[in-house]
């Protein structure tokens, strides 16, 4: 009996502030059973060893992932306990990697957070990197991909290749936490972001309190 076809996400984490959110999503996914494939841009590695002093080294992918996993938003270490064997890393610069062919089996990809330079370059199919080519393929294969822009204020152009990227098929999801779920900590903030990526892909999770209708609910959570 041939073995189950692995189908995972794909996370793309390009150079953007906002390393956090990544990893929320990250465990998130993996919280809910889910197979990961990661791709982290060369400018990323700079923001997240800017972020939270972990070096994000191709070779040593698997400790530096866990590492990083653990830490919490406000920067402290073992935070959290997450087991990344579920998670599949591909260099950003392998053109050739799985992810970068239509024929590769996907659920869909999240990019968190997606910097202006990545927005612009999925809008206009550069391709200049794994990440940007894997978006490029999961919008010609129809597959659900959600941009999660980190960047303030917005010029004209990058609003431009927001409203190409949402005609395209993709879910335009700026990083924007609200309050009303009775946020008390920097984590609650970054996990609402993270709960709203995974909503807008299907994926179940319990990161954040739901809306219910109720004035003042947040308050008394």
């Amino acid at each position: 009996m041939s073995q189950q076809q692995r189908t995972p996400w794909i996370v793309g984490v390009s150079g953007a502030s906002g390393t956090p959110f990544a990893a929320a999503v990250l465990r998130g996914l993996l919280a809910a059973g889910e197979s990961v494939d990661l791709v982290v841009s060369r400018a990323s590695r700079l923001t997240l060893l800017d972020e939270t002093g972990i070096s994000f080294r191709d070779a040593h992918w698997q400790e530096d992932l866990a590492g990083w996993l653990a830490r919490g938003a406000d920067g402290k270490p073992h935070t959290f306990d997450t087991d990344v064997s579920g998670v599949r890393h591909w260099a950003a610069g392998d053109l050739a990697a799985g992810p970068s062919s239509g024929s590769y089996p996907a659920k869909g990809m999240l990019i968190v957070p997606a910097s202006t330079a990545c927005v612009a370059g999925v809008a206009l199919g550069l391709s200049k990197d794994l990440l940007q080519r894997t978006a490029s393929v999961t919008l010609k294969e129809r597959r659900k991909l959600v941009v999660a822009v980190r960047e303030t204020p917005l010029n004209g152009a990058t609003l431009r290749h927001l409203v190409s990227l949402d005609e395209a098929g993709a879910v335009v999801l700026p990083a924007s936490p609200a309050f009303y779920a009775g946020a008390t900590h920097i984590q609650d903030l970054v996990d609402f972001v993270a709960g709203r990526v995974l909503d807008a892909a299907g994926v179940p999770h319990q990161l954040y309190r739901r809306w219910e209708g109720e004035l003042g609910g947040g308050s008394r959570g």
